[in-house]
């Protein structure tokens, strides 16, 4: 009897991509896929506050009160939250690749475009439309940054990705310096806006899709090996593709998609107090962007020390958001973000005991610490948000956030105007102290809080 055999075929099981992203090395590829998510953002705080430089010559040229470039003001901050909203969902659809392209593309066509204005209403229609690329931006940029990072190293690099927006603010500073002078306000705008779209050409070219979109998507499986192999993560063309970490979280959602999974059982709750978080504490920092400098100067101080207000308080915030996500990657999130939340609270209740004119020194450290509080609370929350929800909702998640955090942004618009006149430096204050409390409560709601490093082994451990 013939005791030969056909050979047995075993198929292989699925490679987990999960694993080999969360738990691999962070090679260069992906340090350069970060690189370029973290230079839109750049671009983006950059066209972002292009307008607040320009308004003083708008005012001159057109020959009307700064007080009336409030439209545009607010329309900017309405497309930034309807832009997240949006754009987040295009993203969990379509892919974060062309989201973030598409973002950098209208906000820099836009931007171009605002240089051509003749009146109000056109800056303000033009405001939106661009602000609908700033807003997608953002979001598009932290979710693609987190999806190409390790998990021990997410934190970290989702913050200091955020951080960029006023690294751009800032770099919008030093070339509105240079350009207005020289060549006026319409040349800033065709400038700042041609920079943003000769940069979506290198992301068209350079950019690569998530590996962690790619994997829900098994036509696409090919364009995954490829990835992965620039991400010296070898497997075979024909390999099939997980990622079990993300389908149990799916599975517990119900398998829900879009706007509907944020309000699903398991994410009802965190849902809630994240866009409470986001709101308030967006309400904190654009009353600041707004109206730091004029109730310092309601206050007695003169110019050029309520200009140095507003720049340590964005030195801080950079500082401390940078250390707060060191410490976030080593101790979690819950009991950092709490701290820096009574932090703000009480740098705030500080600043109203002392006497602004007597202390000025005393006044702009005080400043810088309150800065570095609430930025870092406001700026590990996109880290949160990336832990909070999994890869078929994860963009759609973190742009509605954002979204809703825009709403207090707007309101800041009007509400600190508001307090100011009836109450000055010290109502203002309060109105900050009391933001911050509110933070804290919508924080301290949050269940699913990213874990300490040791929680983190421990949990890789018993999977």
């Amino acid at each position: 009897m013939d005791r030969t055999q056909a050979p047995i075929t075993v198929k292989a099981l699925p490679v987990d991509i999960g694993c080999l992203l969360d738990e691999g090395p962070f090679g260069l590829f992906q340090r350069l896929v970060i690189a370029l998510a973290a230079t839109s953002v750049v671009l983006d705080g950059f066209d972002g506050q292009l307008i607040g430089f320009a308004i003083p010559a708008i005012a001159r040229d057109w020959g009307i009160a700064r007080g009336a470039f409030a439209f545009a003001l607010a329309a900017g901050i309405f497309g930034m939250g309807v832009g997240s909203a949006c754009v987040g969902l295009l993203a969990d659809r379509f892919g974060r690749r062309w989201a973030l392209i598409g973002s950098v593309l209208l906000f820099g066509f836009a931007t171009c475009s605002v240089g051509l204005a003749r009146n109000l209403v056109a800056l303000g229609v033009l405001r939106f439309v661009a602000a609908l690329g700033i807003g997608g931006a953002i979001p598009t940029s932290t979710t693609l940054a987190a999806e190409f990072t390790p998990l021990r190293k997410r934190t970290f690099v989702v913050t200091a990705t955020i951080v960029c927006v006023p690294l751009g603010g800032m770099v919008a500073g030093f070339f509105a310096r240079g350009i207005l002078p020289v060549y006026g306000w319409r040349a800033l705008f065709f400038v700042g806006g041609a920079i943003p779209i000769l940069f979506s050409i290198l992301i068209l070219i350079a950019l690569p899709e998530s590996p962690r979109f790619l994997v829900r998507h098994p036509g696409r499986w090919r364009e995954l090996s490829r990835l992965l192999e620039h991400m010296s993560r070898l497997v075979a063309p024909e390999t099939e593709f997980s990622d079990i970490s993300e389908q149990k979280a799916e599975r517990k959602a119900d398998r829900l998609r879009g706007i509907s999974a944020l309000f699903s059982p398991d994410y009802l709750r965190d849902s809630i107090a994240l866009w409470c978080a986001f709101f308030m504490s967006l309400f904190t920092i654009y009353s600041a962007f707004n109206w730091l400098p004029t109730m310092l100067a309601s206050a007695g101080l003169g110019d050029a020390i309520a200009s140095e207000g507003l720049t340590v308080y964005n030195l801080g915030g950079v500082i401390g958001a940078l250390l707060c996500a060191l410490i976030i990657g080593r101790y979690g999130s819950r009991w950092p973000m709490l701290i820096c939340c009574v932090g703000a609270a009480g740098s705030a209740l500080f600043l109203r005991q002392i006497h602004l004119l007597d202390h000025t020194s005393l006044l702009l450290y005080g400043l810088g610490v309150h800065g570095l509080f609430i930025n870092a609370v406001q700026s590990t929350m996109a880290a949160l948000c990336a832990h909070v929800y999994p890869t078929a909702f994860r963009a759609t998640g973190t742009a509605s956030a954002f979204a809703f955090g825009r709403i207090g942004a707007l309101v800041s618009a009007f509400a600190g105007a508001a307090v100011i006149s009836a109450s000055g430096s010290s109502g203002y204050l309060l109105m900050w102290a009391i933001a911050m409390l509110m933070v804290f409560i919508a924080l301290a709601s949050v269940r699913n809080h990213i874990p300490s490093v040791q929680a983190t082994a421990l949990k890789i451990g018993r999977n």
